[in-house]
């Protein structure tokens, strides 16, 4: 019994990983199938994810560019951000990150109908990329200031900032050269959680998107209503390749980044 109890975490683990693993493994096999109804004895082909490519290499290179976008704007607005909510505690800072994190308690389509309500008239902007760019900003915004604070409510960041000031740095040198080295770790957790949302975002991209610019998964869904089941799931192979090296090399360098600090 007892050698028995001692395999069954392996065993349950096992269990989840073929769960997750296999309906990945067989959407990748339909998509280099020349026929998903006749399987592997029909052949293997490229010439799905050729197809993939032509119909929507415009949608992969969107997705880049807005993840890459989201990724600068949050960095540019959540760390600095963080920084004031960490070096001021107090119950207005607890409301202003509750307010930051509201995005998160609202339903994407919620978030995407009130930013059409409040842009659609500027007909310039709602048609341009930036305009998905602003909803995937305030979706993913609260998911970098959290991972920033977290670390900084870590770290005797008072005692740091007054040994800096000590020697003459002033408030931007100090950001610069004291807080957000700290701040590494968080910045890249936040910054590996904000590129996989960006590029994985579907209920507030398909509102705001337009005919001429779709992201990924809005392609994806595009692909599995009107095209072969060939032709979707060699678009979600295609979705696997971008996706998966990327989230591999920002845990990577995650994980050194704590490495370094400690």
């Amino acid at each position: 019994m007892r050698h028995l109890s001692r395999h069954i975490p392996l065993l349950v683990t096992l269990l989840a990983c073929a769960f997750l693993l296999i309906p990945i493994i067989q959407s990748i096999l339909a998509g280099l199938t020349v026929n998903y109804f006749r399987g592997l004895s029909s052949g293997l082909t490229l010439k799905w994810i050729g197809q993939v490519w032509e119909l929507y290499a415009d949608s992969i290179f969107l997705s880049i560019k807005l993840a890459l976008a989201c990724l600068a704007g949050t960095l540019i607005i959540g760390v600095p951000a963080a920084y004031v909510l960490a070096r001021n505690p107090g119950r207005a800072t607890r409301m202003l990150e509750e307010f930051i994190s509201l995005p998160l308690a609202i339903p994407g389509l919620a978030l995407a109908l009130a930013l059409l309500q409040l842009f659609g008239s500027f007909h310039g902007f709602r048609t341009s990329w930036t305009f998905i760019l602003v909803g995937h900003i305030l979706y993913t915004l609260p998911f970098m200031v959290r991972s920033v604070v977290s670390v900084l409510a870590a770290i005797d960041l008072k005692t740091l900032e007054e040994g800096a000031a000590s020697l003459g740095a002033g408030p931007a040198r100090r950001f610069i050269d004291v807080v957000v080295p700290n701040a590494m770790p968080g910045i890249l957790a936040g910054a590996l959680t904000v590129v996989t949302l960006s590029i994985g975002e579907f209920n507030l991209t398909w509102m705001l998107h337009t005919p001429h610019l779709k992201t990924l998964p809005v392609g994806l869904a595009d692909s599995y209503a009107s095209m072969r089941l060939e032709v979707a799931s060699a678009y979600t192979l295609v979705f696997f390749v971008m996706i998966v090296p990327l989230l591999m090399a920002m845990q990577w360098a995650s994980a050194r980044a704590q490495r370094i600090m400690k």
